[in-house]
């Protein structure tokens, strides 16, 4: 409980800028995870097939990926803070627009603005908790996993029964009211934090080391278990319809996203006994694929029960992949670190629901889908066992 014990002791002032980190790890996933919900008015509206639904919760996915070195770029030349800002800010605008006209071209548009802003805001948290928090990165680290994972709960279980209603059952409505806390997140993020230029004459890198074999393992292991979280959430609608079970949509959307949270207070608890090992990441991928077969075994009411278990082990990966940066790297590489991990990250995360959709279509049969993800899983095993997590000189 040594995190839980020094964020009591914290200052006043840290505590404001954890809070902070917190509030901006909600924004890069309310407007993520307020489409899950909204999938099947969409469906209705709009006349989406699985591999259309697919692309749309997988476009922002896609942009962290693409977008994961620019954002690198970006940090180079205007610093963290600022750099967060300007992300913030086109989170918010591609969310409140994405419903604009409520027709696909803007709706697939604003949704390219808003995941660029996600992408550009991503990279900037391992390096802000390098250069605010240095003596406790697992702490500042464990807080804004905190705010995002409970950024993946709220919409997935308010949205449904309480923020659609209230606003009509529009789902364009519904996007513009989770655009707000990004647009906080900006404007607080400017009145309470300083500007601080990075430090040293010679410019930043930016450019990933693509040779450090590390990059592509971590990548990878947390894009397989990314791809099942995501994967998950997109199926989840459609897979309790077919089954005859379509009540239990927002029951097991919360779930997922729910046990998420308790991932993370798991590693705000038991912080540096985790952080760095590589058993935590092979229990999450045998989690995973274990609960993907029991989705497809038992689509009843378990499923309830197997989408948290996914939830569950993602994030488990998540925060500590989100932990591994700046421990890894040097301080002025951790931008470029943790932008080639994401990039590999996110690619393999839009790929697998890309698959596991187009397999649902081409079979007829949500069972296809959910393998793909089980043998995400199964990867994820394999490739943590070879993972060098050590810290290297001089990190």
């Amino acid at each position: 409980m040594a995190e839980a014990v020094q964020l009591q002791a914290a200052p006043r002032r840290d505590i404001v800028t954890l809070a902070l980190l917190w509030l901006g790890g909600f924004d890069l996933r309310v407007t993520l995870l307020a489409v899950p919900p909204a999938i099947p008015a969409i469906h209705r509206d709009l006349g989406l097939d699985e591999k259309g639904v697919s692309i749309l919760t997988g476009l922002p996915v896609l942009l962290l990926a693409v977008a994961a070195i620019p954002g690198s770029l970006l940090i180079a030349r205007l610093g963290a803070r600022r750099a967060l800002v300007l992300g913030m800010l086109a989170i918010g605008a591609g969310s409140a627009l994405r419903g604009a006209g409520t027709s696909v071209l803007p709706l697939f548009a604003m949704t390219l603005v808003m995941g660029a802003g996600v992408a550009v805001s991503q990279p900037v948290f391992p390096t802000l908790t390098r250069e605010w928090f240095p003596a406790r990165m697992a702490l500042a680290t464990a807080v804004y996993s905190n705010g995002l994972l409970v950024g993946e709960l709220v919409p997935a279980s308010l949205t449904g029964p309480l923020v659609a209603p209230a606003l009509g059952g529009g789902w364009p409505l519904t996007f513009a009211f989770w655009s707000v806390p990004a647009f906080a997140a900006a404007g607080l993020l400017l009145a309470l934090t300083p500007h601080l230029p990075t430090a040293g004459a010679a410019p930043r890198r930016w450019r990933p080391d693509f040779r450090d074999g590390r990059i592509w393992r971590i990548g990878l292991v947390m894009g397989f278990a990314s791809a099942a979280y995501f994967g998950t959430n997109t199926f989840i609608p459609d897979l309790v319809r077919v089954s005859g079970h379509a009540a239990l949509k927002d029951p097991a959307l919360t779930s997922l996203n729910a046990s998420q949270v308790l991932a993370s207070v798991l590693v705000l608890g038991l912080g540096a006994r985790i952080v760095g090992r590589r058993w935590p990441f092979a229990v999450a991928g045998a989690l995973i694929a274990v609960a993907s077969v029991g989705l497809v075994a038992t689509p009843g009411p378990l499923v309830v029960l197997w989408a948290g278990v996914i939830g569950f082990a993602a994030a488990l990966a998540l925060v500590l992949t989100l932990a591994l940066p700046p421990l890894l790297a040097r301080t002025a590489d951790v931008p470029r670190f943790s932008a080639g991990v994401f990039l590999i990250m996110y690619a393999t995360s839009f790929a697998g629901p890309l698959v596991g959709g187009a397999a649902w279509d081409a079979t007829g049969r949500p069972a296809a889908a959910l393998l793909t993800l089980a043998g995400g899983g199964v990867l994820t095993v394999v490739l943590a066992a070879g993972a060098d997590l050590r810290r290297r000189p001089g990190a």
